[in-house]
Protein backbone atom coordinates (compact mmCIF):
# COMPACT_ATOMS: atom_id res chain seq x y z
CA UNK A 1 0.00 0.00 0.00
CA UNK A 2 1.88 3.41 -0.91
CA UNK A 3 0.99 6.94 0.98
CA UNK A 4 -2.38 7.51 1.74
CA UNK A 5 -2.29 11.25 2.88
CA UNK A 6 -1.55 13.53 0.42
CA UNK A 7 -1.82 17.41 0.47
CA UNK A 8 -5.94 17.36 0.97
CA UNK A 9 -6.41 13.76 2.54
CA UNK A 10 -7.17 10.73 1.13
CA UNK A 11 -8.42 11.06 -2.20
CA UNK A 12 -8.66 8.31 -5.23
CA UNK A 13 -11.21 6.77 -7.28
CA UNK A 14 -13.77 5.18 -5.40
CA UNK A 15 -14.33 1.74 -5.16
CA UNK A 16 -10.50 0.77 -6.34
CA UNK A 17 -8.47 3.15 -4.73
CA UNK A 18 -10.71 4.37 -2.28
CA UNK A 19 -12.28 1.54 -1.31
CA UNK A 20 -15.07 0.53 1.60
CA UNK A 21 -12.53 -1.23 3.49
CA UNK A 22 -10.03 1.63 3.57
CA UNK A 23 -13.23 4.09 4.12
CA UNK A 24 -13.70 1.51 7.45
CA UNK A 25 -10.27 2.10 8.45
CA UNK A 26 -9.53 5.19 8.16
CA UNK A 27 -13.07 5.61 10.23
CA UNK A 28 -11.94 3.33 12.94
CA UNK A 29 -8.44 4.20 12.99
CA UNK A 30 -9.24 7.89 12.74
CA UNK A 31 -11.80 8.17 15.28
CA UNK A 32 -9.21 5.94 17.89
CA UNK A 33 -6.33 8.60 16.89
CA UNK A 34 -8.13 11.85 17.35
CA UNK A 35 -10.30 11.04 20.40
CA UNK A 36 -7.90 9.23 22.44
CA UNK A 37 -10.25 5.86 22.63
CA UNK A 38 -11.94 8.76 24.99
CA UNK A 39 -15.79 7.13 25.66
CA UNK A 40 -19.01 8.38 23.83
CA UNK A 41 -17.04 11.08 21.53
CA UNK A 42 -18.58 12.96 18.55
CA UNK A 43 -17.54 13.01 15.42
CA UNK A 44 -19.36 15.38 12.18
CA UNK A 45 -19.36 13.41 8.83
CA UNK A 46 -20.88 15.73 5.84
CA UNK A 47 -20.56 14.88 2.27
CA UNK A 48 -20.95 16.08 -1.20
CA UNK A 49 -23.08 14.72 -4.12
CA UNK A 50 -21.20 12.06 -5.77
CA UNK A 51 -22.76 8.84 -5.99
CA UNK A 52 -19.63 7.50 -4.09
CA UNK A 53 -20.72 9.24 -0.96
CA UNK A 54 -23.66 6.60 0.28
CA UNK A 55 -21.11 3.88 0.19
CA UNK A 56 -17.85 5.40 1.33
CA UNK A 57 -20.64 7.15 4.27
CA UNK A 58 -22.26 3.98 5.25
CA UNK A 59 -18.27 2.43 6.22
CA UNK A 60 -16.82 5.33 7.48
CA UNK A 61 -19.40 5.50 9.70
CA UNK A 62 -19.19 1.53 11.10
CA UNK A 63 -15.66 2.15 11.53
CA UNK A 64 -16.53 5.21 13.72
CA UNK A 65 -19.10 3.54 15.39
CA UNK A 66 -16.68 0.50 16.31
CA UNK A 67 -15.08 2.34 18.50
CA UNK A 68 -17.41 3.78 21.00
CA UNK A 69 -17.77 7.63 19.02
CA UNK A 70 -21.28 8.70 17.51
CA UNK A 71 -21.44 9.82 14.16
CA UNK A 72 -23.09 13.42 13.72
CA UNK A 73 -24.07 13.16 9.88
CA UNK A 74 -25.04 15.94 8.38
CA UNK A 75 -25.51 15.19 5.06
CA UNK A 76 -24.53 17.05 1.98
CA UNK A 77 -22.67 20.26 3.35
CA UNK A 78 -20.31 22.46 2.27
CA UNK A 79 -16.53 21.02 3.33
CA UNK A 80 -16.41 24.24 5.39
CA UNK A 81 -19.56 23.62 6.91
CA UNK A 82 -17.96 20.60 8.54
CA UNK A 83 -15.20 22.74 9.74
CA UNK A 84 -17.50 24.90 11.39
CA UNK A 85 -20.75 22.65 12.79
CA UNK A 86 -17.15 20.27 14.24
CA UNK A 87 -16.91 23.55 16.63
CA UNK A 88 -20.85 24.56 16.75
CA UNK A 89 -21.44 20.92 18.18
CA UNK A 90 -18.39 20.63 20.33
CA UNK A 91 -17.54 17.63 18.69
CA UNK A 92 -14.33 15.72 18.91
CA UNK A 93 -13.12 15.40 14.94
CA UNK A 94 -14.88 16.06 11.91
CA UNK A 95 -14.55 14.09 8.89
CA UNK A 96 -16.03 15.23 5.12
CA UNK A 97 -16.19 12.78 2.49
CA UNK A 98 -15.35 14.29 -1.50
CA UNK A 99 -13.02 15.24 -3.95
CA UNK A 100 -13.52 18.77 -3.97
CA UNK A 101 -12.96 19.38 -7.77
CA UNK A 102 -12.64 16.40 -9.00
CA UNK A 103 -14.41 14.55 -11.70
CA UNK A 104 -17.14 12.27 -10.18
CA UNK A 105 -15.37 9.13 -10.32
CA UNK A 106 -12.81 10.42 -7.55
CA UNK A 107 -13.49 10.52 -3.88
CA UNK A 108 -11.72 11.54 -0.93
CA UNK A 109 -11.80 11.51 2.90
CA UNK A 110 -10.61 14.68 4.74
CA UNK A 111 -10.23 15.07 8.58
CA UNK A 112 -10.50 18.22 10.98
CA UNK A 113 -9.63 18.25 14.44
CA UNK A 114 -11.64 19.79 17.30
CA UNK A 115 -11.15 22.76 16.29
CA UNK A 116 -11.54 22.89 12.57
CA UNK A 117 -8.43 22.16 11.12
CA UNK A 118 -7.14 19.94 8.77
CA UNK A 119 -4.61 17.18 10.37
CA UNK A 120 -0.68 18.43 10.76
CA UNK A 121 1.51 15.81 9.02
CA UNK A 122 2.59 14.02 12.25
CA UNK A 123 -1.14 12.81 13.13
CA UNK A 124 -1.99 11.80 9.35
CA UNK A 125 1.24 9.76 9.75
CA UNK A 126 0.13 8.06 12.61
CA UNK A 127 -3.60 7.34 11.21
CA UNK A 128 -1.27 5.75 8.48
CA UNK A 129 1.11 3.98 9.97
CA UNK A 130 -1.56 1.54 12.03
CA UNK A 131 -3.36 1.29 9.05
CA UNK A 132 -0.48 -0.04 6.81
CA UNK A 133 0.30 -2.19 9.65
CA UNK A 134 -2.95 -3.97 9.35
CA UNK A 135 -5.23 -1.58 11.30
CA UNK A 136 -5.46 -3.65 14.56
CA UNK A 137 -6.42 -1.09 16.85
CA UNK A 138 -7.15 -2.12 20.78
CA UNK A 139 -10.51 -0.83 21.21
CA UNK A 140 -13.56 -3.23 21.12
CA UNK A 141 -16.53 -2.35 23.10
CA UNK A 142 -19.93 -4.10 23.04
CA UNK A 143 -23.57 -3.41 24.07
CA UNK A 144 -24.48 -0.21 25.27
CA UNK A 145 -20.52 1.07 24.75
CA UNK A 146 -21.03 0.67 20.68
CA UNK A 147 -21.45 4.54 19.19
CA UNK A 148 -24.54 5.55 17.60
CA UNK A 149 -25.33 7.48 14.29
CA UNK A 150 -27.07 10.25 14.54
CA UNK A 151 -28.65 12.18 11.78
CA UNK A 152 -28.93 16.02 12.28
CA UNK A 153 -31.46 17.69 9.65
CA UNK A 154 -30.63 21.68 10.72
CA UNK A 155 -26.73 21.71 9.90
CA UNK A 156 -27.16 23.91 6.84
CA UNK A 157 -29.52 25.83 8.70
CA UNK A 158 -26.65 26.71 11.38
CA UNK A 159 -24.07 26.61 9.04
CA UNK A 160 -26.17 29.47 7.20
CA UNK A 161 -26.43 31.45 10.40
CA UNK A 162 -23.16 31.41 11.20
CA UNK A 163 -22.09 32.70 7.76
CA UNK A 164 -24.94 35.42 7.64
CA UNK A 165 -23.74 36.95 10.84
CA UNK A 166 -20.21 37.76 9.06
CA UNK A 167 -21.16 40.55 6.79
CA UNK A 168 -22.90 43.55 8.39
CA UNK A 169 -24.84 44.73 5.18
CA UNK A 170 -27.61 42.94 3.37
CA UNK A 171 -27.65 42.25 -0.61
CA UNK A 172 -30.60 43.66 -1.37
CA UNK A 173 -30.50 44.99 -5.17
CA UNK A 174 -27.70 42.58 -6.08
CA UNK A 175 -28.79 40.49 -9.67
CA UNK A 176 -26.56 37.67 -8.87
CA UNK A 177 -25.65 33.97 -11.15
CA UNK A 178 -24.81 31.08 -8.67
CA UNK A 179 -23.18 28.08 -10.47
CA UNK A 180 -23.36 25.76 -7.74
CA UNK A 181 -21.32 22.85 -10.07
CA UNK A 182 -24.12 20.41 -9.12
CA UNK A 183 -22.31 20.12 -5.87
CA UNK A 184 -22.35 20.39 -1.84
CA UNK A 185 -23.61 24.11 -2.47
CA UNK A 186 -26.50 23.54 -4.19
CA UNK A 187 -28.93 23.69 -1.33
CA UNK A 188 -26.61 26.49 1.12
CA UNK A 189 -25.70 29.04 -1.50
CA UNK A 190 -29.05 29.76 -2.62
CA UNK A 191 -30.65 29.63 0.62
CA UNK A 192 -27.91 31.68 2.03
CA UNK A 193 -28.12 34.68 -0.72
CA UNK A 194 -31.68 34.65 -1.34
CA UNK A 195 -32.21 35.49 2.79
CA UNK A 196 -30.14 38.43 2.39
CA UNK A 197 -32.48 39.62 0.09
CA UNK A 198 -30.42 38.73 -3.28
CA UNK A 199 -31.88 38.32 -6.69
CA UNK A 200 -30.50 34.93 -7.91
CA UNK A 201 -30.43 32.93 -10.92
CA UNK A 202 -28.79 29.76 -10.14
CA UNK A 203 -27.76 27.20 -12.37
CA UNK A 204 -25.82 23.59 -11.96
CA UNK A 205 -27.91 22.97 -8.97
CA UNK A 206 -29.38 19.97 -9.79
CA UNK A 207 -26.83 17.16 -8.87
CA UNK A 208 -27.95 13.55 -9.71
CA UNK A 209 -24.48 11.80 -8.33
CA UNK A 210 -23.15 11.78 -11.70
CA UNK A 211 -22.77 15.73 -12.96
CA UNK A 212 -20.51 17.11 -9.98
CA UNK A 213 -18.16 19.77 -11.38
CA UNK A 214 -19.23 18.49 -15.09
CA UNK A 215 -18.02 21.13 -17.42
CA UNK A 216 -19.22 23.70 -14.69
CA UNK A 217 -18.59 25.40 -11.36
CA UNK A 218 -15.52 26.93 -10.67
CA UNK A 219 -13.20 25.00 -13.22
CA UNK A 220 -15.55 25.90 -16.00
CA UNK A 221 -16.93 29.12 -15.35
CA UNK A 222 -17.96 30.02 -18.58
CA UNK A 223 -21.70 29.54 -17.90
CA UNK A 224 -21.79 32.18 -15.66
CA UNK A 225 -19.81 34.47 -17.86
CA UNK A 226 -22.61 34.15 -20.83
CA UNK A 227 -25.58 34.09 -18.23
CA UNK A 228 -24.08 37.24 -16.21
CA UNK A 229 -24.22 39.08 -19.78
CA UNK A 230 -27.41 38.21 -20.46
CA UNK A 231 -28.94 38.46 -17.92
CA UNK A 232 -27.89 42.08 -16.94
CA UNK A 233 -26.48 40.76 -13.15
CA UNK A 234 -24.10 42.17 -10.81
CA UNK A 235 -21.63 39.61 -10.15
CA UNK A 236 -21.63 35.55 -10.44
CA UNK A 237 -20.49 33.28 -8.51
CA UNK A 238 -18.91 29.67 -9.37
CA UNK A 239 -18.59 27.38 -6.56
CA UNK A 240 -16.53 23.87 -6.67
CA UNK A 241 -17.70 20.69 -5.89
CA UNK A 242 -17.23 20.83 -2.24
CA UNK A 243 -17.73 24.32 -2.11
CA UNK A 244 -14.01 25.60 -0.86
CA UNK A 245 -13.58 27.81 -3.43
CA UNK A 246 -14.81 30.85 -5.28
CA UNK A 247 -14.15 32.23 -8.69
CA UNK A 248 -16.30 35.40 -9.15
CA UNK A 249 -17.65 37.32 -12.49
CA UNK A 250 -17.90 40.82 -12.85
CA UNK A 251 -20.57 42.77 -14.51
CA UNK A 252 -18.89 42.72 -17.90
CA UNK A 253 -18.68 39.15 -17.97
CA UNK A 254 -14.72 38.97 -16.64
CA UNK A 255 -12.95 36.44 -14.55
CA UNK A 256 -11.73 37.85 -10.93
CA UNK A 257 -9.92 34.87 -9.43
CA UNK A 258 -8.52 34.23 -5.75
CA UNK A 259 -5.81 36.57 -6.08
CA UNK A 260 -8.01 39.58 -7.17
CA UNK A 261 -10.47 39.04 -4.14
CA UNK A 262 -7.53 38.74 -2.07
CA UNK A 263 -6.84 42.41 -3.15
CA UNK A 264 -10.42 43.20 -3.17
CA UNK A 265 -11.08 41.84 0.73
CA UNK A 266 -7.49 42.42 2.28
CA UNK A 267 -7.20 46.19 0.87
CA UNK A 268 -10.72 46.68 2.39
CA UNK A 269 -10.13 45.32 5.93
CA UNK A 270 -6.49 47.26 5.44
CA UNK A 271 -8.55 50.68 5.52
CA UNK A 272 -11.03 49.53 8.28
CA UNK A 273 -7.73 48.45 10.67
CA UNK A 274 -8.54 44.99 10.41
CA UNK A 275 -5.68 43.42 8.64
CA UNK A 276 -2.79 41.99 10.70
CA UNK A 277 0.34 43.59 9.40
CA UNK A 278 -0.95 44.38 6.66
CA UNK A 279 -0.54 41.53 5.55
CA UNK A 280 -2.22 38.60 3.26
CA UNK A 281 -0.77 35.17 2.78
CA UNK A 282 -0.61 33.84 -0.73
CA UNK A 283 1.44 31.15 -2.71
CA UNK A 284 4.29 31.32 -5.24
CA UNK A 285 2.00 31.03 -8.16
CA UNK A 286 -0.01 34.26 -6.98
CA UNK A 287 0.49 36.78 -10.13
CA UNK A 288 2.47 39.52 -9.74
CA UNK A 289 -0.12 41.50 -10.12
CA UNK A 290 -0.97 41.00 -6.56
CA UNK A 291 2.42 41.93 -5.11
CA UNK A 292 1.62 45.79 -7.16
CA UNK A 293 -1.71 46.08 -6.37
CA UNK A 294 -1.50 45.60 -2.59
CA UNK A 295 1.89 48.14 -2.23
CA UNK A 296 -0.34 50.56 -3.74
CA UNK A 297 -3.02 50.20 -1.05
CA UNK A 298 -0.07 50.03 2.17
CA UNK A 299 -0.18 46.16 2.38
CA UNK A 300 1.64 43.41 1.04
CA UNK A 301 1.74 39.68 0.52
CA UNK A 302 3.55 36.91 2.52
CA UNK A 303 4.62 33.50 -0.04
CA UNK A 304 4.74 30.39 0.83
CA UNK A 305 4.01 26.83 -1.47
CA UNK A 306 1.87 26.13 -3.25
CA UNK A 307 -1.29 24.18 -1.31
CA UNK A 308 -4.06 25.65 1.15
CA UNK A 309 -2.07 23.57 4.05
CA UNK A 310 0.72 25.87 3.94
CA UNK A 311 -0.82 28.99 3.37
CA UNK A 312 -3.16 28.23 6.60
CA UNK A 313 0.28 26.85 8.44
CA UNK A 314 2.05 30.55 7.60
CA UNK A 315 -1.48 32.21 9.04
CA UNK A 316 -1.29 30.30 12.09
CA UNK A 317 2.70 31.24 12.76
CA UNK A 318 2.37 34.79 12.57
CA UNK A 319 -0.64 35.91 13.29
CA UNK A 320 -2.29 36.66 9.72
CA UNK A 321 -6.23 36.88 9.24
CA UNK A 322 -6.77 36.38 5.60
CA UNK A 323 -4.77 34.19 2.73
CA UNK A 324 -5.13 32.23 -0.12
CA UNK A 325 -4.83 31.12 -3.52
CA UNK A 326 -5.38 31.97 -7.51
CA UNK A 327 -7.66 29.31 -7.62
CA UNK A 328 -9.96 31.16 -5.47
CA UNK A 329 -9.47 29.07 -2.38
CA UNK A 330 -9.04 32.04 0.38
CA UNK A 331 -9.22 31.81 4.27
CA UNK A 332 -10.73 34.34 6.17
CA UNK A 333 -9.13 33.23 9.66
CA UNK A 334 -10.98 35.37 11.69
CA UNK A 335 -14.63 33.59 10.84
CA UNK A 336 -13.93 29.64 9.81
CA UNK A 337 -10.69 27.52 9.70
CA UNK A 338 -10.03 26.59 6.59
CA UNK A 339 -10.95 27.79 2.21
CA UNK A 340 -14.94 28.71 2.63
CA UNK A 341 -16.27 29.66 -1.18
CA UNK A 342 -19.40 30.97 0.23
CA UNK A 343 -17.78 32.51 2.89
CA UNK A 344 -15.52 34.38 0.35
CA UNK A 345 -18.32 35.65 -1.71
CA UNK A 346 -20.23 36.85 0.96
CA UNK A 347 -17.60 38.76 1.84
CA UNK A 348 -16.46 40.05 -1.75
CA UNK A 349 -20.08 41.14 -1.69
CA UNK A 350 -19.76 43.02 1.79
CA UNK A 351 -17.01 45.42 -0.23
CA UNK A 352 -18.88 45.66 -3.00
CA UNK A 353 -22.40 47.01 -1.36
CA UNK A 354 -20.12 48.85 1.44
CA UNK A 355 -18.36 50.79 -1.71
CA UNK A 356 -21.26 50.94 -3.44
CA UNK A 357 -18.86 50.07 -6.60
CA UNK A 358 -19.02 47.27 -9.46
CA UNK A 359 -17.11 44.24 -9.16
CA UNK A 360 -15.01 45.31 -12.18
CA UNK A 361 -13.92 49.07 -10.96
CA UNK A 362 -13.01 47.06 -7.38
CA UNK A 363 -11.47 44.27 -9.16
CA UNK A 364 -9.70 46.59 -11.86
CA UNK A 365 -7.21 47.70 -9.20
CA UNK A 366 -4.96 45.05 -10.02
CA UNK A 367 -3.70 43.80 -13.06
CA UNK A 368 -2.84 40.30 -14.22
CA UNK A 369 0.43 39.88 -15.41
CA UNK A 370 1.09 37.48 -18.52
CA UNK A 371 2.37 34.17 -16.84
CA UNK A 372 4.38 31.41 -19.27
CA UNK A 373 5.13 28.34 -18.52
CA UNK A 374 7.61 25.80 -20.05
CA UNK A 375 8.16 22.40 -18.31
CA UNK A 376 12.07 21.34 -18.45
CA UNK A 377 12.74 17.74 -19.67
CA UNK A 378 15.41 16.75 -17.16
CA UNK A 379 17.33 13.96 -15.12
CA UNK A 380 14.98 13.28 -12.66
CA UNK A 381 17.96 12.82 -10.00
CA UNK A 382 18.98 16.57 -10.86
CA UNK A 383 15.78 17.88 -10.99
CA UNK A 384 16.28 19.99 -7.35
CA UNK A 385 19.89 21.38 -7.92
CA UNK A 386 19.50 24.10 -10.77
CA UNK A 387 20.33 26.44 -8.17
CA UNK A 388 23.79 24.74 -7.59
CA UNK A 389 24.41 24.94 -11.35
CA UNK A 390 26.42 28.36 -11.71
CA UNK A 391 25.60 29.02 -15.53
CA UNK A 392 21.72 28.54 -15.09
CA UNK A 393 22.04 31.09 -11.38
CA UNK A 394 23.41 33.30 -13.32
CA UNK A 395 20.92 33.21 -16.25
CA UNK A 396 18.01 33.64 -13.49
CA UNK A 397 19.81 36.68 -12.19
CA UNK A 398 20.18 38.36 -15.15
CA UNK A 399 16.27 37.73 -16.27
CA UNK A 400 15.23 39.10 -13.24
CA UNK A 401 17.12 41.99 -13.26
CA UNK A 402 15.90 42.73 -16.69
CA UNK A 403 12.53 42.79 -15.12
CA UNK A 404 13.52 45.37 -12.73
CA UNK A 405 10.35 44.94 -9.97
CA UNK A 406 7.82 44.76 -12.90
CA UNK A 407 8.12 40.46 -13.66
CA UNK A 408 9.57 37.54 -11.95
CA UNK A 409 11.47 34.20 -12.67
CA UNK A 410 10.06 30.78 -10.55
CA UNK A 411 11.43 27.53 -11.42
CA UNK A 412 10.05 24.64 -9.60
CA UNK A 413 10.49 21.38 -9.40
CA UNK A 414 8.04 18.71 -10.63
CA UNK A 415 7.51 16.36 -7.24
CA UNK A 416 6.52 13.33 -9.41
CA UNK A 417 8.10 14.00 -12.78
CA UNK A 418 11.45 14.31 -14.12
CA UNK A 419 10.38 18.21 -15.13
CA UNK A 420 11.54 21.56 -13.64
CA UNK A 421 8.65 24.02 -14.08
CA UNK A 422 9.43 27.46 -15.44
CA UNK A 423 7.51 30.08 -15.36
CA UNK A 424 8.35 33.64 -16.33
CA UNK A 425 5.72 36.54 -15.48
CA UNK A 426 6.17 40.46 -17.02
CA UNK A 427 4.46 43.14 -19.36
CA UNK A 428 5.41 41.45 -22.90
CA UNK A 429 4.12 37.80 -22.98
CA UNK A 430 5.47 37.57 -26.25
CA UNK A 431 9.06 38.19 -24.84
CA UNK A 432 8.61 36.05 -22.16
CA UNK A 433 7.90 33.02 -23.94
CA UNK A 434 11.18 33.80 -25.90
CA UNK A 435 13.23 34.09 -22.39
CA UNK A 436 11.35 31.14 -20.78
CA UNK A 437 12.01 28.83 -23.54
CA UNK A 438 15.62 30.01 -23.22
CA UNK A 439 16.14 29.11 -19.87
CA UNK A 440 14.26 26.06 -20.36
CA UNK A 441 16.81 24.79 -22.62
CA UNK A 442 19.82 25.84 -20.90
CA UNK A 443 18.03 24.00 -17.98
CA UNK A 444 17.42 20.77 -19.48
CA UNK A 445 21.37 21.03 -21.47
CA UNK A 446 23.13 21.42 -17.91
CA UNK A 447 20.65 18.78 -16.08
CA UNK A 448 20.55 15.80 -18.26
Amino acid sequence: MGKLFGTDGVRGIANTELTAELAYQLGRVGAYILTGGKKKAKIVIGRDTRISGDMLEAALVAGILSTGSDALCVGIVPTPAVAYLTRHYGADAGVVISASHNPVEYNGIKFFNKDGFKLPDEVEEQIEEIIHNGGHIDLHPTGGNLGKKVEIDDAIKQYSSFLKGTIGVDLRGLKIVVDCANGAAYVAAPSILSALGAELKIIHHKPDGLNINLNCGSTHPEDVQKLVQDWGADVGLAFDGDADRLIAVDEKGQLVDGDKILTICGCSLKEKGLLPQNTIVATVMSNIGLDIALKKCGCRAEKTNVGDRYVLEKMKEEGYMLGGEQSGHIIFLQHNTTGDGLLSALQLLAVMKEKEQSLSKLAGVMTNYPQVLINAKVNNAKKNKYMEDVAIAKEITKLEELMDGEGRVLIRPSGTEPLVRVMLEGKNESQLKELALELAKLIEERLQ
